[in-house]
């Protein structure tokens, strides 16, 4: 029932999150960073070509990093076929939850830091690698961005990361301590003279975070998609000579229509053209003889 629940699944949700990272980095080079042209900066027609690509203009002033941009997004769910497995009896293993004890995360205030297993495993092996912390800290906002009080998330994820990959957050550069001891964010990138965000109780935030973060929210519509999708494909199973409650429907029938169709692509047919669009697509599996 989960998003990209279908063989394949996994490759699509990361190609998804990687082209979705690059457009709004290119959105926010070209909206707020275009200031060459004159004291100001303004949005140039001639910027709506993609900024990462070769034939780009280079009239942008800010800096997102492009590898952190393309690479976080490929990183960060390999860790899933570690904890999604099944079980000798069929069922399936549940990914187990850490990265906080769940109810004083927030510096010891109230809070919740728990999350998938899967994203915790990923920072360790990057941490293990050796990987800088700018690329590290990136891929560790996917599951929270560190604004809006939401820091203590990000580093207390870094921190399971670090006692897993067994290595020293603060001297190897992932994380710094603040004026009471905390554990923080540290600042990277900065030159010259600068204020101190952290005794000022905010944290210092590459827009390459934030971004990140934005890119891993297609769950919100490829969830739903899949629940959908089950109740449509079980209406059409029939007409393709397939029983939605037989013990070969999963494998011969819903997972080989969403594999090769995607759940998102059959969701927004449905909505648009009903459930005669959805069979029409099934139909080609049928013409093809996959199904």
């Amino acid at each position: 029932m989960g998003h990209h629940s279908y063989p394949g699944g996994l490759v699509i949700h990361e190609s998804n999150n990687d082209v979705a990272d690059v457009h709004l980095a290119d959105e926010y080079r070209e909206v707020y960073g275009d200031g060459t042209a004159g004291p100001f900066p303004t949005i140039d027609r001639d910027d709506l070509r993609s900024s990462s690509a070769p034939q780009a203009d280079s009239d942008f002033d800010i800096f997102i990093d492009e590898a952190l941009i393309i690479g976080a997004p490929l990183w960060h769910d390999w860790a899933k076929p570690m904890v999604f497995q099944w079980n000798a009896d069929g069922t399936e293993f549940i990914e187990l939850n850490f990265g906080g004890a769940g109810t004083t995360d927030n510096f010891g205030a109230p809070g919740d830091s728990r999350t998938g297993g899967h994203h915790i495993i990923t920072i360790a092996e990057e941490m293990a690698r050796g990987l800088s912390p700018a690329f590290v800290i990136t891929q560790a906002c996917a599951h929270s961005a560190p604004t809006s009080g939401n820091e203590y998330k990000v580093v207390n994820w870094l921190l399971a990361g670090a006692i897993i990959a067994q290595i020293d957050p603060v001297a190897n550069g992932y994380l710094s301590k603040d004026s009471s001891g905390n554990l923080r964010l540290p600042a990277l990138r900065q030159l010259g003279n600068t204020v101190d965000l952290v005794a000022a109780g905010q944290t210092n935030v590459l827009a390459e975070y934030v971004l990140h973060n934005l890119s891993d929210a297609d769950f919100t519509y490829s969830g739903p998609a899949v629940t959908i999708d089950n109740v449509i494909l079980q209406t059409l199973a029939p007409n393709f000579g397939y029983d939605p409650k037989a013990a070969n429907y999963f494998l011969a029938f819903r997972n080989p229509v969403l594999s090769f169709f995607t759940a998102e692509r059959l969701l927004i047919l449905y909505s648009e053209k009903g459930i005669d669009a959805v069979q029409t697509e099934v139909q080609k599996l049928r013409t093809a003889g996959i199904l």
